[in-house]
């Protein structure tokens, strides 16, 4: 059956092949990441912005495809995460904005919306690279025009879109220097590839399992087809990373009192793009993104508030990161299963090492600003190969889908209800693998008493608080989820905030240094806490967690 023309019916399932197809090779992705800096996270992160996409078209109460557009648009515009990511949300909304008076789309309708897709990708990257998604776009674009004259279907398109998709895939390492030194294609290219392959699947296409289209690599198909594939990112060193933080933030347009400017597209991106590099910057009429690298995350948040309030904040150590990638390239092998799975709520590649080394099986990535769905820890526990789990959140906005977790799960599963990273370090301490479910669920329960959390971070408006008049953008001590001082001297309002946690049982204090934070202000907050009260034993450790430049636990 041919099909002459696409209905919302065609159009949702377009979206979830797409989705299904980029999310299954979504490692594969990653493994290819080198440009701009080896990140290593580009199918991650296209991952999850397309199946943003997904669901809210999914969920959409209409039948025109036009309408449905715009939801897509809207849904990748709020999920986008990364570079590629970013761009790829701007693809669409391209696409979205030609198809808006569209109850159906044609064969032509078809074409001009790839084409309108590309055209505001170009516009929203400051300074376009050749070699990128960005050329794949654009050469699937113009294979499309190139049969528009011939085509009578929806199928005939998107097998061009698809073939122009993977020739211009095929270009990039002679474009992108870097990407013909490792031997690989531009890994958000072949992401795209992937959501144009699911597309072609849904109006009645074949697609092959092929994941890189390089027809004259002979050398990339037998590293394909071997048994452990190395990820190129190996290949280079943290000095080829200038700019450190990969910094996200989402703002809610004049949603704060404080948001005092006028929001310019252009003098937003101006002001930005002098703070870091490999900047995007997307925005409707409620919210703008931005995705930008730099070693000044804390001046991108201020920036930000200026104008609303900060929705989404996330910020990846890429140097850290990279060690990482570096660390677990070695063949894995099945394991075998095992009694206790020990879950964490954790953010900041250093947090997640650290929880590790204190036996935490598995680590979910999420906290303050970024809360797990219960699907995201049910997933977790299912794949653990434990059997039996315990859950720690370390937040109270998690403590409910972990819940919910627990009772869908097949393995016993409890809660050990900690409300901070502090409550959960604690708690592994009170572990032992040689104990029942239940006994460690008490004993664990029991040592969140013990210590007392603390978070350094900014004020984002003038506010009263009891007695204390806190302005903008001052430092904050929050305890235990209740501000007890504020001022401009971060070891001074650190050494006061660590007063009002000790009592006559204080022995040790954590300080946990963010992505904000760093070493050398920790020690002056350590040495001002041991000049203050010597019998105190004071630790410091990398955390990497957003919001809070330092953490710090008395107990």
């Amino acid at each position: 059956m041919v099909l002459e023309k696409i209905t919302a019916h065609e159009f949702i399932d377009m979206i979830r092949l797409g989705s299904h197809r980029l999310e299954k090779n979504a490692q594969f992705v990653n493994s290819l990441n080198v440009f701009p800096v080896p990140d290593g996270d580009t199918g991650t992160n296209m991952n999850l912005t397309f199946q943003s996409g997904y669901k809210a078209v999914n969920e959409a109460d209409t039948k025109h495809v036009g309408e449905l557009g715009q939801v897509l648009a809207k849904g990748l515009l709020m999920g986008a995460r990364g570079n590629s990511g970013v761009i790829t949300s701007q693809i669409f909304r391209g696409f979205s904005k030609s198809i808006e008076q569209k109850d159906s789309l044609t064969p032509k309708d078809l074409v001009q919306a790839f084409a309108s897709g590309v055209q505001t990708a170009y516009q929203t990257v400051m300074k376009p690279v050749e070699g990128t998604i960005l050329t794949v776009a654009r050469g699937a674009s113009e294979a499309a025009q190139a049969v528009i004259d011939q085509a009578t279907s929806i199928e005939q398109v998107m097998q061009a879109i698809v073939q122009g998709a993977k020739v211009a895939l095929a270009t990039t390492p002679d474009l992108l220097p870097v990407l013909k030194e490792v031997g690989v294609v531009d890994s958000g290219g072949q992401g795209l590839v992937f959501i144009y392959e699911g597309f072609l699947q849904a109006v009645g296409g074949s697609v092959t399992d092929d994941q890189a289209y390089q027809p004259d690599a002979q050398e990339m198909d037998e590293m394909l087809n071997a048994a452990h594939h190395q990820s190129v990112q190996t290949q280079f060193s943290n000095d080829d990373i200038a700019n450190g933080f990969c910094t996200e933030i989402m703002v809610n347009l004049g949603e704060q009192p404080t948001s005092d400017e006028r929001f310019d597209y252009e003098t937003f991106q101006h002001t930005l793009s002098e703070i870091g590099d490999s900047l995007l910057v997307v925005a409707d009429e409620d919210v703008v993104k931005v995705h930008v690298h730099t070693q000044r995350p804390q001046q991108v948040f201020t920036y930000g508030r200026k104008f609303g309030s900060l929705a989404k904040i996330k910020i990846d150590n890429m140097r850290i990161q990279h060690e990482t990638i570096i660390e677990n390239d070695e063949p894995k092998v099945v394991a075998e299963p095992i009694d206790y799975a020990v879950i964490a709520v954790v953010s900041g590649i250093g947090l997640e090492k650290l929880y590790q080394s204190l036996g935490v099986t598995t680590v979910i990535s999420g906290g303050q600003t970024m809360n797990p769905s219960t699907n995201d820890i049910v997933e977790a526990i299912k794949n653990s190969n434990a059997k039996r789990a315990i859950i720690l959140p370390n937040n109270g906005n998690i403590v409910m889908s972990a819940k919910q977790a627990c009772k869908v799960v097949k393995i016993p599963t409890v809660i050990v209800p900690s409300k901070s990273i502090a409550q959960g370090m604690t708690a592994l301490l009170s572990f032992d693998e040689n104990t029942d479910l239940e006994t460690n669920q008490q004993m664990m329960t029991e040592a969140l008493a013990t210590v007392k959390s603390g978070q350094i971070t900014h004020a984002v408006r003038d506010s009263e608080v009891g007695t204390l008049k806190i302005k903008k953008d001052d430092l904050i001590g929050i305890v235990d989820g209740e501000i007890v001082i504020n001022g401009d001297d971060v070891v001074q309002v650190s050494l006061a905030m660590c007063q009002v946690m000790q009592d006559e049982d204080s022995e040790v204090v954590t300080i946990l240094v963010g992505a904000q934070g760093n070493q050398e202000t920790a020690r002056q907050i350590s040495q001002a806490i041991v000049n203050d009260n010597s019998e105190l034993e004071v630790e410091i450790h990398q955390g990497d967690q957003p919001v809070y430049p330092y953490l710090i636990a008395v107990e």
